[in-house]
């Protein structure tokens, strides 16, 4: 699935505090007063306005890339959990199979003694196996083995719903098979800082050979084998950018007509090697990189092939090897990250049990801690902003009553999705056994590798979540046209129920805001009520909207990230459009609330903040943040998410409900003089 996400692309994790938790647990970082620096005047700057003195007081600890209400609340959903883990644990024989399958699980990563004897040993089957290759036909054998035990490369096969027949999930292949996280670290050589990276992957790669067994020499061949195959595909690969159009992924041909494309990828074998059903037909969403590629596994030699699937194989099982390996690539990722130190084990520990088993970790998780009262909270909130967008449709003046019909009938088909899905994930099939970490994992690799395949030919699920229920976030899913909020979000700084309803508009209404914008924003847009890649827009409807988020684009594009990058305007463009209309929308049904209130009490003034000044400080507080360099320049190459100042000031310089809040005057830094405006 593609989804829409609230925050990054590295999810963030937290607990929600409507029942009892450990002990241990700190309170929930919530709205405060104490975070506004008052000596900023808002309409300079809004976003140190809200945040200066958090920022001038908040540290990023050492295990951190970045520090924000996002992470601190992840810190304290890992110590919940963490609970839930441990006891699981240490349950002995009288468990039942949800506790003795994440207990075993989590011991098995905790166990560092075990793990560290067997050093390269559990992996050692599997580079034998890529070693005794004897041919390229048969090498496509092992890259079939490491897409279900979760080392892809090369390239991506996977499910998903058919573009113009959302009801059907078809087969997809797709460009892949890189270790830095974009193209371009490949591919520009004026940027010092991409060049550098490239040092670190070659480094990397033969820190990690070396630890395998090669001799220095050899690891250092194969450092630049890796690197040489990887920067070929990354030429072929499409821009991070143009894949944000729906249509540019959009090729959908008979499975010979794929396999047609490059016959070296043996793709008939690689189908049959991984157990998907005889599809007939498969979506292409990129035929020019199978086009470009299939001369690479021409003119590359077998060895050469070998020690890419091998460095493959070794990048997806160091993080769960020894201690030596697990320095190696942790020493590489802080070159993106910056993070100074790594995190604790069990920390570590409680992210794996969670990415391997989340829906039964999550089902303890919503034991725990999600009360009966979240859920009814959530729709009530979600009902209000529905009726808010379906209002500022009806009222925008550029649409015309054609496409605005057909706009809310989009609207009115959203699905909501809240707390935790209504039927769990069965892991009864997964063997987890307390002393074979590296197994575990490769085991529930295949389990969800399988689930995913044979969804391929079957009519979609709609009640599938793509997040388990402890995560810190939200999406809007265009192919579903659906919004899931996790149980996770449900607290502070995003909701809290002692707080006023200025402030949890400001905070989890301006979230559902953001999730039902994305269903009409640049990309999600092109999608139909039934999630079907199709134009509902009348052609002068769709002219003016573009003019409009290109408008966005510009503005969010002179935005300096850091040093001297900028951001990426059509990157971030969906973000920076949900952000402006979720705003937007949640402050409309704040002002409803307050109007249909007969006591008087929501327009009261709090602390000496009128209820829309305590809404747009809700709203900064959510976005209060930290960022190493390291970290905001992986960010801006990308993440398709701006950095919370400018998800702060770009929103309210372009809103004339903020400037009436704040008395802001024209010529003033948060006063737009071109605002854009979409939704």
């Amino acid at each position: 699935m593609r989804f829409r996400l609230l925050t990054v692309s590295l999810l963030f994790m937290i607990a929600v505090s409507f029942g009892q938790t450990s002990s241990s647990t700190k309170p929930a970082p919530g709205f405060s007063l104490d975070t506004i620096d008052k000596t900023i005047d808002p309409c300079v700057d809004f976003y140190q306005y809200a945040c200066g003195n958090w920022i001038k007081n908040a540290e990023i600890p050492p295990d951190q890339s970045r520090w924000g209400a996002f992470t601190e609340l992840r810190e304290r959903n890992l110590e919940v959990e963490r609970s839930i883990l441990e006891k699981a644990a240490a349950g002995g024989a009288s468990r039942d199979a949800i506790d003795q399958r994440i207990g075993d699980l989590y011991a098995s990563c905790m166990d560092e003694k075990t793990v560290d004897a067997k050093g390269i040993a559990p992996l050692k089957p599997e580079l034998d196996h890529i070693a005794a290759v004897q041919d390229k036909t048969a090498l496509i054998d092992e890259i079939a083995h490491l897409r279900l035990v979760g080392g892809s490369s090369l390239f991506r096969f996977y499910s998903r719903s058919d573009l113009h027949n959302a009801d059907l999930v078809i087969a997809y292949i797709d460009q892949g098979g890189l270790s830095l996280p974009d193209r371009d670290y490949y591919l520009k050589d004026d940027n010092p800082k991409m060049k550098a990276m490239r040092e670190h992957l070659v480094e990397y790669v033969t820190q990690a050979f070396t630890l395998a067994g090669q001799t220095p020499q050899q690891a250092a061949d194969s450092a630049q084998t890796v690197l040489r195959i990887e920067t070929a595909l990354a030429k072929a690969s499409m821009d991070r950018t143009a894949r944000r159009d729906p249509k540019t992924q959009d090729h959908k041909m008979t499975r010979d007509e794929a396999v047609a494309l490059g016959p070296n990828f043996y793709l008939n074998r690689y189908f049959a090697d991984v157990g998907a059903p005889n599809f007939s037909q498969l979506n292409v969403a990129n035929p020019d990189f199978f086009k470009q590629v299939n001369g690479v596994l021409e003119s590359e030699s077998l060895d050469s092939l070998k020690i890419y699937v091998s460095w493959h194989a070794l990048n997806a099982a160091t993080p769960w090897l020894s201690q030596p390996f697990v320095e190696a690539n942790f020493k590489f990722q802080q070159n993106l990250t910056g993070q100074k130190e790594m995190p604790a084990r069990w920390k570590r520990c409680v992210s794996l049990t969670d990415r391997q088993l989340g829906e039964a970790l999550g089902q303890r998780y919503v034991e725990a801690t999600f009360g009966a009262d979240g859920k009814q909270r959530m729709l009530k909130m979600v009902d209000a902003l529905d009726k808010s967008l379906a209002e500022d449709i009806h009222n925008l003046s550029w649409m015309s009553d054609e496409t605005k019909k057909q706009a809310k009938v989009k609207l009115d088909a959203i699905r909501n999705m809240i707390g935790y899905p209504d039927t769990y994930r069965d892991y009864s099939s997964v063997v987890i056994k307390r002393d074979d970490l590296l197994g575990n994992v490769a085991r529930g690799n295949i389990f969800e590798s399988k689930r995913d395949i044979a969804k391929i030919e079957k009519p979609l699920d709609r009640k599938e979540w793509g997040m388990t229920p402890p995560t810190v976030n939200a999406y809007y899913e265009a192919s579903f046209n659906e919004i899931v909020f996790p149980a996770g979000i449900l607290q502070p700084p995003f909701f809290n129920k002692n707080m006023d309803d200025a402030v949890n508009f400001g905070g989890i209404g301006l979230v559902i805001g953001h999730e039902l914008t994305h269903g009409f924003d640049d990309e999600g847009r092109k999608y139909d009520p039934q999630g079907n890649l199709h134009d509902w827009w009348t052609e002068q409807d769709g002219k003016e909207f573009e003019k409009r988020v290109s408008c966005v684009a510009d503005e969010y594009s002179n935005f300096v990230a850091v040093d001297d990058l900028k951001l990426n305007g059509r990157l971030t463009l969906g973000e920076n459009t949900a952000d402006n209309g979720g705003a937007r929308i949640a402050l409309m049904a704040l002002e409803h609330m307050i109007a249909d209130d007969q006591t008087g009490k929501e327009g009261q003034k709090i602390d000496g903040y009128t209820p829309e000044q305590r809404f747009f400080l809700g709203f900064g507080r959510v976005w209060c943040e930290k960022r190493r360099p390291e970290m905001a320049r992986t960010s801006v190459l990308t993440d398709s998410h701006s950095p919370g100042q400018y998800r702060v000031d770009g929103v309210v310089q372009n809103m004339p409900e903020f400037q009436k809040a704040w008395g802001c005057k024209a010529g003033q830094p948060m006063v737009a003089e071109n605002a854009c405006h979409v939704w």
